[in-house]
């Protein structure tokens, strides 16, 4: 073979591999153009709860901005904030908030007011229905919370949603969370040998102990069937065996 021969083959090679790279490379790109397309599209294939209907209660507010954001992030990123803001107030109706949406609405259609974003928007209405009453409501509610018959998880998941807003924090918070709390669990925290500080330590130690104390009840009943069961026994073989 010359070496002329030998050239154009090693060209022609070269060639060859440079535009399989290029196909490899050409179709890494659109797999990761296809995988972006599959993530911000995600959001609109999958079923997101609408809030509900929001008539100017102050101790609801919380609930219905917390729906409508998550809405808003999951179904409608893309929108306009006018289209976003109109999306919200579809839901406000009843009482004072009746009058307060039309007075928003004229005032858009005025331009007389101009909303930056949907946040800025769900800021006013909170401002609007919530503020002091939001906090007193939240006191209030606060200090008739106890734990009854619900699981600790439950208790401490309640206790964080009516806390917030109510500006509770430190030993002032620590005490509503040990008064509203089921006694025997209370008197166990309040006994152990290292004192609980924070009320995140409170919340991890109780349901610790509530938990365990659930599981050993369930396994005590297990345990007393298990022996009723055993002891019923040798009497219905007696009776079987009677002619």
């Amino acid at each position: 073979m010359s070496q002329i021969n030998l050239h154009e083959i090693i060209w022609q090679q070269q060639e060859q591999l440079a535009a399989m790279q290029a196909q490899i490379q050409a179709l890494l790109v659109a797999q990761g153009a296809g995988r972006e397309a599959t993530g911000s599209n995600m959001g609109s294939h999958m079923e997101v709860a609408k809030p509900a209907i929001f008539n100017g209660e102050a101790v609801k507010v919380g609930g219905f901005i917390t729906a409508c954001r998550l809405f808003l992030r999951m179904k409608m990123r893309e929108s306009m904030v006018e289209e976003q803001v109109q999306w919200v107030l579809s839901y406000v109706q009843g009482g004072s908030a009746d009058i307060w949406k039309e007075n928003v609405m004229e005032e858009m259609e005025a331009r007389e007011v101009e909303y930056e974003s949907a946040e800025e928007f769900l800021t006013c209405l909170r401002k609007e229905f919530g503020g002091e009453e939001e906090e007193s409501v939240k006191v209030a509610e606060l200090r008739r919370m106890e734990q009854g018959g619900k699981t600790m998880e439950e208790y401490v998941q309640e206790f964080k949603r009516t806390v917030r807003g109510s500006r509770y924090e430190g030993r002032p918070l620590v005490e509503e969370f040990k008064r509203g709390m089921n006694g025997g669990i209370r008197r166990k925290l309040m006994e152990a040998e290292n004192p609980l500080a924070s009320i995140e330590q409170w919340y991890r130690r109780a349901t610790a102990l509530d938990r365990n104390w659930r599981e050993s009840r369930r396994e005590e009943e297990r345990l007393r069937g298990k022996k009723k069961a055993m002891g019923s026994a040798p009497k219905q073989e007696q009776r079987q065996s009677l002619p």
